[in-house]
């Protein structure tokens, strides 16, 4: 046999240009090939999705994070970008149904707003996969990720981050030390480890002893927070009374006839007063109403002035009173909470900073209103605040924030770094009642207890009101829909934690970690790239970086 025909016999002939499949059939080859991968990736963010409230199954946290590593592992940028999104897709919906209330077509346009960072994150693990150390980069992109979901678009949306599904677990103390995103990049670097530890004890180079250290990595980034010190000590204390009145009816239309809700809240403090005057309670030093606890502007409404006054100088000690405020002009309102002294009426008060895109504001009002007729239902839009809600209520120094606005790390922080002493949550969940929502903001506020030292009170219309040591344990709470009164004594603090100190360090060190990787893996997939495999013009660099 020739040198020819030995050549021939060894590499086949390619197929002619007419026994080629075509454009369509390559492509439908492609995606069947990947459906078993796309289906373990959502398989992977759904179980993401239980590892939250109301679910609270936390390890599974580690399990999604190590699954979402394994199937973008070596893979072409353009096929890992899309198991991000397969998997972020389904995690985010499943996470955030409780905007069903408003309309399936809402919760699925935000969970795909939400699963495009995912694919940005999963190209980034593809690409940072062959990097020494890549379970540290993937931990750092986890980080990244988090930080551009938490300010984009829209001042951003920061549910569905590690750290809120860790806010009772050996990690949380981490939050001490560097706050949200410490607890975020602890846990990814966890799950992270475990899937080093699984590609090490299959195939031809596995290697037991190296799947061990792994595993033992993953163990010690999981058992560090215990050597983290979380501060509890009082230098003072305040007696406090939370007043939940409840709603007329859940969900979209939850205000009923208007004073309906005021006169829930205003008739359950009355009824404290009477069983302070009976001597079946103590005498708290301050009452806190919830937000939108008055669905009337006091200001513009001598009959909601009146009634507040009146539940107010009932109970006689300073009250937190949650209202939606007219102005600064005729297009807008203003979400406030009040400090209603009972001699005085009126003072300090905090407008919201952090408005809800489509909730509370329609952004591109005049262009969005003509297709989508159910923002009518914002009739005028929130102004936003200009300083946070420190304020003195009675003998207490609070950090007053409302609903949302306990998801961003930079509003709450700034309200211990200017002297609150005790944090307080007003918020309105009436509308996502028995969803698995409140609940999920509840978690956010025992990670806020334990990042700075504080003990956060929340007050809700419908429920969950709960107060929450420094420790981030939960002392009392409520039931959703059922009016309460919970009443306890809490602890006030001046010191700071090591999160406070160093505020966003660690978040935007963690952040660019992963963008640098990104790029040292670019430059490190060039550099492999053999002479002849220089790409042609137009080819893209999905073929370039594995």
């Amino acid at each position: 046999m020739s040198v020819t025909q030995e050549r021939s016999a060894a590499a086949p002939e390619p197929p002619s240009p007419e026994h080629r499949p075509g454009r369509a059939a390559r492509t439908l080859a492609r995606v069947r090939a990947g459906l078993p991968r796309t289906g373990l990736a959502a398989l992977a963010g759904l179980l993401l999705a239980l590892a939250f409230p109301p679910y609270d199954l936390w390890p599974l946290s580690l399990l999604g994070v190590a699954a979402l590593s394994l199937l973008t592992r070596g893979r072409t940028v353009r096929q890992a970008a899309w198991t991000g999104f397969a998997f972020g897709f389904p995690f985010f919906l499943m996470l955030l149904s409780w905007l069903r209330v408003v309309g399936w077509d809402a919760t699925v346009g935000l969970s795909v707003v939400e699963a495009l960072f995912m694919l940005l994150l999963g190209a980034g693990l593809a690409v940072t996969s062959r990097l020494p150390a890549w379970p540290l980069w993937a931990a750092c992109l986890w980080v990244t990720q988090e930080w551009a979901r938490d300010r984009l678009p829209l001042g951003g949306f920061p549910w569905g981050r590690l750290a809120f599904a860790n806010t009772a677990t050996p990690y949380t103390p981490l939050a001490a030390i560097g706050g949200a995103p410490l607890v975020t990049f602890a846990v990814a670097l966890s799950g992270a480890l475990l899937a080093w530890a699984a590609l090490r004890l299959r195939g031809p180079g596995k290697a037991p002893r190296t799947a061990a250290l792994a595993a033992l990595g993953a163990v010690a980034a999981l058992l560090v927070g215990y050597l983290v010190p979380v501060a509890t000590k009082a230098d003072d204390t305040v007696k406090v009374a939370i007043v939940q009145g409840n709603v007329p009816n859940p969900g979209m239309d939850f205000l009923g006839r208007p004073m309906m809700v005021l006169n829930n809240h205003a008739s359950a403090t009355e009824r404290l007063a009477a069983d302070i005057q009976a001597g079946r309670t103590e005498r708290p030093d301050v009452v806190i109403w919830p937000e939108n606890s008055s669905d009337l502007d006091p200001f513009s409404d001598p009959l909601a002035y009146q009634r507040i006054d009146q539940a107010v100088k009932a109970v006689g000690v300073p009250t937190l009173v949650g209202t939606l405020v007219d102005g600064p002009d005729a297009q807008h309102v203003q979400n406030e909470g009040i400090v209603w002294d009972p001699k005085t009426g009126p003072g300090a008060s905090y407008t919201k900073q952090h408005p809800v895109p489509f909730g509370e504001y329609v952004p591109f009002r005049a262009q969005l209103m003509k297709v989508i007729t159910r923002l009518q239902r914002v009739a005028r839009d929130f102004y936003p605040g200009d300083h946070n809600g420190v304020m003195q209520l009675g003998p207490a120094r609070i950090g007053d924030v409302i609903c949302f606005e306990v998801a961003y790390d930079e509003i709450v922080r700034d309200t211990v770094d200017s002297g609150a002493r005790v944090l307080v949550v007003q918020t309105n969940n009436a509308t996502y009642a028995e969803t698995g929502q409140p609940e999920q903001q509840l978690a956010m506020s025992r990670l806020r207890a334990v990042e700075h030292g504080r003990a956060v009170l929340i007050a809700a219309t419908s429920g969950i009101s709960a107060v929450i040591a420094p420790d981030g344990t939960v002392q009392q709470r409520t039931r959703e829909l059922t009016p309460a009164e919970l009443s306890a004594t809490v602890p006030l603090r001046d010191g700071t934690t090591v999160a406070d100190r160093v505020g966003a360090v660690p978040e935007w060190t963690l952040a660019v970690g992963g963008l640098l990787a990104c790029g040292a893996g670019v430059v490190l997939a060039f550099r492999r790239r053999p002479a002849a495999g220089t790409p042609a013009a137009g080819e893209s660099l999905d073929r370039v970086v594995p």
